[in-house]
């Protein structure tokens, strides 16, 4: 019989800085934060207001490219199986080709732009610069589905689709920019990536 005791290793010492383990876990509770903020809605017609976009610009700012775009997969396939992560408790097909659908496929890849921007630079400017551009995918995205199946009229989708989001959206913007930037200046590498 040895002589020694082995201490057992604490489960958070287990997991290497940016292990694969510590990566999943952070691409799920991404996925789930955007899934929380769906549920956090105004109801509007036909997009509602909700909560999800600062989310998905935040889970590509601290995840990075890849990881950012996979939570948002993770969300996406999560609604496409069942599970009301949507907007109202919705899930399944119908909202990813209905009103709202451009909005939501423009997830994944508005995630890896602000990833991979926010990763170029480390003034508040080039943060607010990354996260708008990755924003505006969304709204792009989101204003040309809501053209091509609910309007058939350019001037409307624009009113319905970017316009009437403008200031709420410009405020939760800010707010992602701020939560991220004052984040990353304290802890300039977090083991999520």
């Amino acid at each position: 019989m040895s002589d020694t005791v082995r201490s057992p290793i604490p489960v958070a010492a287990a997991v290497p800085e940016g292990g694969i383990l510590a990566q999943v876990l952070w691409i799920a509770a991404f996925a789930a934060a955007t899934a929380a903020g769906a549920r956090v809605e105004i109801p509007n017609q036909p997009v509602p207001f909700t909560l999800q976009t600062p989310i998905v610009l935040l889970a590509g700012a601290f995840l990075g490219a890849r990881n950012g775009a996979l939570s948002q997969l993770l969300y996406l396939a999560a609604g496409m199986i069942g599970l009301p992560v949507f907007a109202g408790g919705a899930f399944g097909l119908a909202k990813l080709i209905g009103p709202t659908g451009g909005y939501l496929l423009a997830f994944p890849a508005s995630a890896a732009i602000a990833g991979y921007l926010v990763q170029r630079g480390q003034s508040l400017v080039w943060r607010s610069l990354s996260m708008a551009a990755a924003l505006c995918l969304i709204f792009l995205s989101g204003t040309a589905q809501l053209y091509a199946v609910y309007f058939h009229d350019v001037r409307q989708a624009i009113a319905s689709g970017v316009l009437i989001f403008s200031w709420w959206d410009l405020l939760k913007l800010s707010v992602a920019v701020l939560i991220y930037h004052e984040v990353a200046r304290r802890w300039p590498r977090l083991p999520i990536a």
